[in-house]
């Protein structure tokens, strides 16, 4: 941010910060302004991160933004300190002190309202006057005066107020302060606005890139994601038409036309870590397939190590070929990091399809066995896995991708009409799944079995951002504020302990849980 020169737009930004964008595409440009943004806190509340609002104070530059928990998209922000944020709307400045010193001894931090009414925006409709809570006779109450999209507050001495006084004459007399506080906002005032503010459908698109004036901002976004199992995932975007994704028979190629090439690229091997080990060989619902250590066997360097035996003198020329070409093909399994849009996808050779949900009656010809292979020829990569950020605040991943939201198209009940959803507690998700895909067990100790929490510990330290199973960053679950030192590498907190989630299997699907119940991430497969 310039600080000579903070471009302000009422109903729409101050500089490059801008109504409807996503709080990872706001944290991601402040982090790499260091020099402009030294410092900044974030605000949430640890046992509801996905609902109640995330705020970010910005204390060197006056500013606090306010973000909708569900959707992390900005909703307001808020000019706390005029003389810190130096703002100008059409040239004009909106606050300059004649004598800096002199004019903060005296008190006068913010606009008179005959600046903002003569120079600034002119002529607008009476505000609303918030009496004080004190009974005190000489304390001050508030008067909000609303713009279409900006709105000031202005200290006023309770005993000088009067429903029938004139709001100009009252705001110019010596009873009213300079304004005190700024909001930007999307709409026509701010009592129309303030009551739908975090739910209302966001004015700009989510990217800084495509909120941007110009036309070629990139591919379009993803709104929300539609998992309707056995590996068909519907990517809603927010003005093509949708995209689906078919686990084994989607190409790389077909993702890099449809969202554009990758933010990065991270080859699997490179450190061994696999979640799905072996999933030709075993059921890939099973939750004790779930690996956590590495693996030497899917490491196409140690590979050639192998076959020392006697036995291996019997190996014919077709299992020579045979694993050669196994090796060759895991040595090209990679993820696609899609940052901005919230995921990350495994390349990798086609793999067993995960079995339809038990509540859904497919017709003969779109059912198949289960286990049953893709068509697609085993030398041909495809897509096999993704993993759906949720950007909890607190979470490990923290502000590595943009909040992903997600709803589960395969699993309706009886008992529940609205499909699962990315905001919901997993006590409520797990309790619904484990009643839909009860039948999918042979008995209660193979489904107790598989439906266990397996802990995860996220001080890996040595795992690269860009991997889809160790993603780097810090959770903290006991402060609702957190403190940070922007450094430009990350957001490393201050204090902060590194904390164990748990992951939860069902069929198709493994949910990365924190103790707060929120989902952190989902793997569909």
């Amino acid at each position: 941010m310039n600080h000579n020169n903070t471009k302000l737009v009422p109903g729409r930004s101050v500089d490059f910060i801008t109504l409807g964008c996503s709080l990872h595409d706001i944290l991601t440009t402040i982090k790499a302004e260091v020099k402009a943004f030294p410092r900044f806190h974030i605000y949430y509340d640890e046992a509801r991160p996905l609902h109640a609002p995330i705020h970010v104070s910005l204390p060197d530059n006056g500013l606090r933004l306010r973000f909708d928990g569900p959707d992390q998209r900005l909703r307001l922000i808020e000019v706390l300190d005029f003389a810190k944020a130096k703002l100008v709307y059409k040239d004009v400045e909106v606050f300059k002190p004649a004598d800096g010193h002199a004019v903060l001894t005296a008190g006068l931090t913010g606009p008179r309202f005959r600046h903002i009414y003569d120079k600034l925006l002119g002529p607008t409709y009476g505000g609303e006057y918030v009496p004080p809570r004190s009974d005190d006779p000489n304390a001050n109450g508030t008067y909000n005066l609303s713009y279409p999209g900006i709105a000031f507050n202005f200290p006023v001495h309770h005993s000088a107020y009067s429903p029938k006084k004139d709001f100009i004459s009252l705001l110019s007399s010596s009873a009213t302060g300079p304004a005190t506080s700024m909001a930007v906002f999307s709409g026509e005032s701010w009592q129309k606005a303030r009551g739908t503010l975090f739910t209302s459908p966001a004015p700009n698109p989510r990217s800084l890139s495509l909120a941007g004036k110009s036309k070629e901002g990139g591919p379009d976004e993803i709104e929300l994601v539609k998992i309707h199992g056995e590996g068909r995932i519907e990517l809603v975007r927010r003005a093509s038409q949708p995209f689906w994704i078919v686990l084994s028979e989607t190409t790389p190629q077909d993702l890099i036309i449809e969202l554009g090439a990758p933010d990065s690229i991270y080859r699997k091997n490179d450190h061994r870590l696999s979640i799905h080990k072996d999933r030709r060989a075993s059921d890939a619902s099973d939750i004790s397939a779930v690996r956590l250590t590495p693996d030497d066997s899917l490491d196409s360097d140690h590979g050639s190590g192998a076959g020392t035996d006697h036995e291996d003198d019997w190996e014919d020329d077709k299992d020579v070929a045979s694993e050669a070409q196994e090796r060759e093909i895991a040595a090209a399994e990679q993820f696609y990091n899609y940052y901005h849009h919230g995921f990350d996808l495994l390349i990798s050779q086609p793999a067993q399809l995960s079995p339809p949900s038990p509540s859904i009656e497919l017709t003969e010809s779109e059912s198949h066995e289960e286990g049953e292979i893709s068509a697609q020829p085993l030398n041909h990569l495809t897509v096999t896995k993704v993993i759906f950020h949720g950007n909890v605040p607190g979470s490990y991943q923290f502000n590595r991708h943009r909040r992903s939201r997600w709803i589960l198209e395969h699993v309706p009940g009886d008992m529940f009409k609205g499909p699962l959803n990315s905001e919901m507690s997993f006590d409520d998700i797990s309790m619904r799944l484990k009643d839909i895909f009860q039948a999918h067990y042979e008995n209660e100790e193979e489904e107790r079995l598989q439906q266990r929490g397996m802990a995860l510990n996220r001080g890996w330290g040595d795992s690269p951002g860009s991997s889809v199973e160790l993603l780097g960053g810090w959770e903290d679950g006991s402060a609702k504020k957190s403190k940070f030192v922007n450094s430009g590498s990350g957001l490393v907190e201050n204090d902060s302990n590194v904390g164990n989630v748990e992951l939860f299997g069902f069929p198709g699907m493994v949910f990365e849980v924190l103790k707060n119940s929120a989902v952190s991430s989902l793997t569909v497969y």
